[in-house]
């Protein structure tokens, strides 16, 4: 088998792992700079090109692509799916889940159990965001933001007033969002492949810091989440349409609630702490799955 995977960094940790995975299973892997390709958009025949060279032969491509690059990725992307090769996920499913405010929308629609989570346009309307979701303290997130960089707490009412209004003034769109204090600065990876968590882990966030990713020196561990947040996750990667995807949960008194979809997540961190050769799993799922031309939308979504 032959496949593609987009990324701009070939020797990242997970980027390495997939090579090895799919090179160890005798498969063929080539990694494109996703920036560096460029596309013939003509009626009937688009086509790909690398390197001066026209890509043609894939079964698969493997989407690994950057937040920064979302727009012109997906456009890749949808160029791959338009000529029948097949992609892990699909390039609307990881345009919803880049999109935080349209993933969480979707996945309250599902019913999927969420933290309150209040949206405005108007910063006159903060005294209104605030009363939504319960008062402070508060989460307030960059609407662009990744690994956790764009969130801020909000620890007071006069405080998270005074950020919220400075974002909304700068004209940045945030989500305002309860703070779940009885999950202690801890939460839950579960990494969903082909409909199936195959692998877990709890991450707590370093001294002082609400945030529990692994960048901003977090820890991590393995562990074996419950029946009803297995089912949760699983829910979640369907309900955006992710093949593979990390889903970030928290546990509330409420049960456990969705902080978000992560649609290219890396799992040195998780392999390490549930020893789960998680790479492998992703390349069997493509060898069961890679046929020509069975992407849902075709890169029409």
């Amino acid at each position: 088998m032959r496949i593609a995977m987009l990324a701009r960094n070939a020797n990242l940790y997970s980027h390495r792992r997939l090579v090895e995975a799919a090179q160890a299973r005798d498969h063929e892997i080539q990694v494109i700079n996703t920036l560096r390709v460029y596309m013939n958009i003509t009626s009937r025949r688009p086509e790909v090109y690398y390197n001066g060279e026209r890509l043609t032969g894939f079964d698969a491509v493997i989407p690994r692509i950057g937040a920064s690059v979302t727009f012109y990725g997906l456009a890749v992307l949808r160029q791959f799916e338009m000529m029948g090769v097949y992609p892990v996920n699909e390039s609307v499913g990881i345009g919803r889940s880049r999109d935080k405010l349209r993933s969480l929308q979707l996945l309250a629609r599902e019913g999927i159990g969420l933290p309150v989570t209040a949206f405005a346009h108007d910063p006159k309307q903060t005294d209104e965001v605030l009363a939504i979701v319960g008062g402070a303290p508060v989460v307030i997130k960059l609407l662009e933001g990744t690994q956790g960089i764009g969130v801020v707490l909000g620890e007071t009412y006069k405080s998270a007033k005074s950020v919220i209004e400075a974002f909304r003034g700068a004209n940045v769109n945030i989500l305002v969002q309860e703070f779940i204090k009885e999950a202690g600065g801890t939460d839950i990876r579960a990494l969903v492949v082909g409909g199936k968590v195959v692998a877990a882990m709890e991450r707590t966030g370093a001294a002082g810091d609400f945030r529990s990713n692994l960048h901003r020196g977090g820890t991590a561990r393995g562990i074996r989440i419950t029946p009803q947040e297995r089912a949760i996750a699983v829910r979640a990667a369907r309900v955006l349409g992710l093949n593979v995807c990390g889903v970030d949960m928290l546990r509330s008194n409420h049960g456990p609630v969705v902080m978000e979809v992560n649609s290219s997540p890396g799992f040195e961190g998780l392999e390490r702490a549930s020893g789960v050769d998680v790479a492998t799993r992703i390349i069997e799922f493509i060898e069961k799955h890679a046929k020509p031309w069975k992407t849902r939308t075709r890169g029409t979504g």
